[in-house]
């Protein structure tokens, strides 16, 4: 005669080893489900990723090969540069994080203006040539910052002002990165967005690496910012200003 215990051990062990299997593959889809609801993907277009936040398609990334450009000749000129530092929310108290400092052309032009600079960079190119930059220019409020592809990589509460030029469009992972940047800033800090007028045919940078107004707006708010006001008087860009609830 068999042991009913012996009988019910297999069945028990079948069935707590399908229950693990059905948990695992439930935490799977839920991750699934909760990385969907944040992005889809598509075929990318020319100079995108195929990744889409909120309907836009995020651009790739230029590299610091593109140093040259950022530090071209007739950038003042085209985008009115000494205006756009003129209109910055900040005073000699101001923490100013530069986010995609790049080779630090707006960092440089800001840091007499402020009490600190964050030149936050991903590239570790970009990081030596700022930190070279600010030896040579004695600039001694700079400090620069390896950032993250989700975080500035910030102290909570640390910064009056996030300014991002012509860099938001590149973020891979814009929700993660506002949210960050979001516990990065101080009480009613703010952030300021530099980027290339979207609704204008006529400014001559590619489709993907301009962005509309509204389309901006709609993605900070979905990440707890408030839209301040957008200065006009840049000849290519929005000067969109947000502020933290």
């Amino acid at each position: 005669m068999l042991n009913l215990r012996t009988c019910l051990l297999p069945a028990v062990l079948f069935f707590c080893c399908c229950n693990q299997h059905a948990t695992t593959r439930n935490d799977e889809q839920k991750a699934t489900q909760q990385k969907d609801t944040v992005y889809t993907y598509k075929k990318p277009a020319k100079n995108g990723i195929g990744k889409v936040y909120k309907g836009r398609e995020i651009a790739q990334v230029m590299g610091f090969s593109g140093a040259g450009w950022l530090e071209r000749d007739t950038r003042n000129q085209e985008e009115n540069v000494q205006l756009a530092v003129k209109n910055l929310p900040v005073d000699k108290k101001s923490v100013v994080a530069d986010i995609g400092a790049g080779t630090g052309f707006y960092t440089f032009r800001i840091a007499p203006k402020v009490s600190k600079v964050l030149a936050i960079e991903l590239q570790d190119e970009a990081l030596d040539y700022l930190k070279l930059r600010s030896k040579e220019l004695k600039q001694n409020n700079v400090e620069v910052v390896k950032g993250m592809e989700k975080s500035p990589n910030l102290p909570n509460n640390s910064v009056d002002l996030a300014l991002l030029v012509d860099v938001y469009h590149e973020l891979e992972f814009p929700q993660e990165y506002l949210q960050a940047l979001y516990k990065s800033l101080k009480p009613g800090g703010k952030i300021v967005m530099l980027e290339y007028r979207g609704e204008d045919p006529e400014v001559p940078i590619k489709e993907l690496h301009k962005t509309t107004e509204k389309q901006i707006t709609k993605e900070l708010a979905a990440n707890g910012f408030t839209f301040v006001e957008d200065k006009n008087g840049l000849p290519m860009q929005h000067f969109l200003i947000y502020q933290k609830k």
